[in-house]
């Protein structure tokens, strides 16, 4: 039969590049802020880079947009974002940044241990691969330093923020899964309480229709010698004494039916059976005398009357309430000095049971208890309109205070009572008491002094492989001759600078005729008396035809005054 509701549609997040899985909304606004930072990143490293760069002409700025579209989608594909960006890197060192903040990225979304190893793997190999394979091209030596710059930039933008992201995702899988656990625990816990609520519930009606029924039972058994005795005397009424039989019986019958389903899960039995005496003095004092016999020191107090003449619910709470409380005594404090007091005003009657500290602590067994037995008790003085209060003494012991109107009447549950709660229990995220924007500000705080911190160790590492690449320890041996092939001579000398060739443009003597090429490398030297040191090595068809070593000045001088060089040629 077909059906007229309307289709069930499922609420499924918008689909966005620039938001992570379980992100709602296409986050344009954050998109556009991450792109002007990422572009302002890009920009500050090539004024440092920008001889580098500069190789690249019209490409630099090309790769540096797809390096800044990368990382910008870098939530959603955050593999291919790292990877791409560790390639970028070795040709454009200014999106190393970039790559830095992917990585981070990434391996806070994997949750698996051997997805975050492998990327960061393959992301630090890729990285030193590019780096190594232009090298040459882009003019920064050979392929070796090439190797050792991108191992450099692997470690400091891919290895120790993949790591820290790491770090980050397991804090956050933790927070996650003990939030899960506290929200499960408060979800046990109310439902617990419920569970006491009703339980007590249930057997203040059980004991209600053990009071009522035996008062209709009552009603019914003199209904019936009524009827018995006007069978003579008086005929003409027999019929009305039948009809009051019949109405107790069924009253009877009505009552089994609506409260005795609750059957014997809220009754109480044997000597704690309701009856007329229950919550009377001398019920009281029994309890004390209970006690007594069972080893715990109990003073006991009465002030007012008796409550023979209150209603019995009035009383039963009250023997409810010494009662569990002298329980929880003999469970949880045994041998403490007890005080049982009881003060029966004209409209309230207040109980109270306040125990010490025990002379032995209770055994591990024991534990601290639920606190099920106190949710019914305040669950029955709620219903009555009362108040209970219970909790720790500053001495160490217990105390429980109840005070029950001594009158009640139909319908006396205050607004205090707590209803029954449906809700699922909520427990707040990480940082509750702050507001969205100071959280992310703090992130943003927090991000940025991180990325200064990478960018710190890039710049030393970088300053460090710069310096081994020109040191001469590290250099070959083999000294530039006459007739050496041009491979030879750059492996045995610094690779082409193009500050040295501007320094020596207008100051070095003259070219061999016959020289096609001539190699300036960079001046390790240290400057005497303002002038720098310039070695020029002069090819003819890749072989060494000229050795010149001349000084420059390190200030600019004036054009009209011809070079003061000392000039030597080998």
């Amino acid at each position: 039969m077909p059906s007229s509701a309307p289709p069930v549609t499922e609420n499924r997040p918008a689909w966005s590049l620039f938001a992570g899985p379980g992100e709602r909304g296409w986050q344009l606004w954050r998109a556009a802020g991450e792109a002007i930072l990422a572009g302002a990143l890009v920009l500050l490293i090539h004024k440092g880079e920008s001889t580098v760069d500069a190789r690249l002409a019209g490409g630099a700025a090309a790769l540096g947009l797809i390096g800044i579209a990368l990382v910008l989608v870098r939530r959603r594909f955050s593999v291919a974002a790292v990877l791409g960006l560790a390639a970028l890197m070795g040709v454009v060192p200014a999106v190393a940044m970039l790559t830095a903040v992917a990585a981070y990225t990434a391996t806070r979304q994997l949750e698996t241990r051997r997805r975050r190893v492998g990327l960061l793997l393959a992301a630090a190999a890729t990285a030193m691969v590019t780096c190594a394979a232009c090298a040459p091209q882009m003019g920064l030596g050979s392929r070796s330093f090439g190797l050792a710059l991108g191992a450099v930039l692997a470690a400091t933008t891919v290895v120790v923020p993949g790591l820290v992201g790491v770090a980050a995702g397991q804090q956050d899988r933790l927070l996650r899964a003990l939030r899960e656990r506290a929200a499960a625990a408060e979800e046990a816990r109310r439902l617990a309480d419920s569970e006491s609520r009703m339980r007590e519930r249930s057997r203040i009606a059980a004991e209600m229709h053990d009071l009522v029924g035996h008062r209709l039972s009552l009603i019914s058994l003199h209904a019936g010698g009524l009827e018995m005795a006007l069978l003579k005397e008086a005929p003409e009424l027999r019929d009305e004494a039948a009809v009051v039989g019949r109405a107790s019986r069924d009253a009877m019958q009505e009552l089994r039916e609506v409260l005795g389903v609750l059957g014997p899960l809220g009754r109480d039995t044997g000597t704690d059976a309701l009856t007329d005496a229950t919550g009377t003095r001398a019920d009281i004092e029994a309890l004390v005398e209970e006690s007594r016999g069972g080893g715990i020191p109990v003073e006991f107090s009465w002030e007012g009357p008796d409550l023979d003449a209150r209603p019995a619910r009035v009383r039963r709470a009250v023997h409810r309430v010494v009662r569990e409380s002298l329980t929880n005594v003999h469970r949880y404090a045994a041998g403490a000095h007890v005080t049982v007091t009881v003060r029966h005003a004209d409209e309230r009657v207040e109980v109270g049971v306040r125990n010490g500290v025990p002379p032995v602590p209770p055994t591990a067994t024991t534990g601290l208890g639920t606190g099920r037995g106190l949710i019914g008790l305040r669950e029955r003085v709620a219903l009555l309109g009362g108040g209970l209060e219970a909790g720790r003494t500053p001495g160490g012991g217990f105390t429980v205070a109840a005070e029950i109107p001594a009158d009640p009447g139909p319908g006396a549950e205050t607004a205090d009572a707590d209803p029954y709660d449906s809700r699922p229990a909520t427990v707040d995220g990480p940082g509750g008491g702050l507001s969205a924007l100071q959280r992310r500000l703090a992130g943003a705080v927090t991000g940025l002094l991180g990325l200064a911190g990478v960018g710190m160790m890039m710049l030393f590492g970088v300053v460090l492989v710069d310096q081994a690449h020109y040191g001469p320890e590290y250099r070959t041996p083999e000294k530039p001759r006459l007739g050496m092939a041009r491979e030879r001579v750059e492996r045995a000398v610094a690779p082409d600078d193009h500050g040295a060739r501007a320094a020596a443009a207008g100051r070095e003597p003259p070219r061999p005729a016959s020289a096609t090429d001539c190699l300036y490398p960079y001046p390790g030297g240290i400057p005497k008396g303002g002038r720098l040191e310039i070695v020029r090595y002069c090819f003819r068809s890749d072989i060494l035809i000229a050795i010149d070593r001349f000084t420059v000045p390190m200030v600019t001088e004036k054009a009209t005054e011809p070079p003061r060089g000392r000039k030597t040629h080998d």
